[in-house]
């Protein structure tokens, strides 16, 4: 911000996004706004990261885990308000602990082409609580099919959350004991969507690239793991993921 003999004048940045569409739009230059000032700005193109054709997604790219599977609350801490509410439905308190009892035994594995996300994707990827209040990370799986395995060139997995509390999300492919994952976000978030009860919170886009190496003609698996434990809010909420071919 710098002041003007007329007053202040502000240097500022324009940013957009589309509903339907990854990623963010950024202005290339700073606009200066001065006091009575009108700036005109010719006609703005976005053109969204994408590196090749889409193999699959999962999601809709709308900044909210709205449209994956939210769980009934449980009996006992329902709220009446939001009932009869579906769009509503993730406001009613406790909804992550439900995750523990679709999954006892193992965490949630997604296969292309058979399950739907609005059914078998769980709106909160959460920690999980092996007892006396211990909560570890998870590890999610996406299988899928490649039929023709293009070896040359880089496939690339677009990864968007709605939402990230003290997270760190790793990506490992076909390889989930690999002790350097493939990718990983470092530590992110602190909205805190899940416990306020919340569908999103602070928007996070990853672009990332995956070698031709890293892949099988044939079933491949994406490890998905939210390695940060010790509390039960720690957690994100993805948006939308698609893998896109060379």
């Amino acid at each position: 911000m710098a002041k003007g003999k007329q007053g202040i004048s502000i240097l500022d940045s324009l940013y957009a996004w589309v509903p339907g569409v990854v990623g963010d739009y950024k202005y290339e230059a700073d606009i200066t706004i001065k006091p009575g000032s009108k700036i005109r700005l010719a006609n703005l193109t976005y053109e969204p990261p994408r590196n090749g054709p889409t193999l699959w997604e999962i999601g809709i790219p709308d900044r909210s885990a709205a449209e994956f599977y939210v769980p009934d609350p449980y009996p006992s801490l329902m709220n009446k308000l939001y009932k009869n509410n579906h769009s509503n439905k993730f406001r009613q308190y406790g909804l992550w602990a439900r995750y523990e009892e679709l999954y006892p035994n193992h965490d949630l594995i997604y296969t292309i082409g058979v399950n739907n996300y609005r059914e078998d994707w769980f709106y909160a990827h959460v920690t999980r609580n092996i007892g006396k209040e211990t909560y570890v990370g998870t590890t999610w799986q996406i299988r899928f099919q490649l039929n023709n395995l293009i070896s040359q060139g880089n496939y690339t997995l677009q990864l968007a959350l709605a939402s990230a509390t003290s997270s760190e999300l790793q990506v490992r492919f076909n390889n989930r004991s690999v002790v350097r994952p493939h990718f990983s976000t470092g530590l992110i978030g602190g909205d805190n969507a899940i416990a306020r009860h919340g569908i999103h919170g602070l928007y996070w886009f990853f672009s990332v690239k995956v070698p031709s190496s890293l892949l099988h003609e044939g079933s491949n698996t994406i490890y998905l793991t939210q390695s940060r434990g010790g509390a039960p809010f720690r957690g994100v909420m993805y948006d939308y993921i698609r893998l896109e071919g060379p």
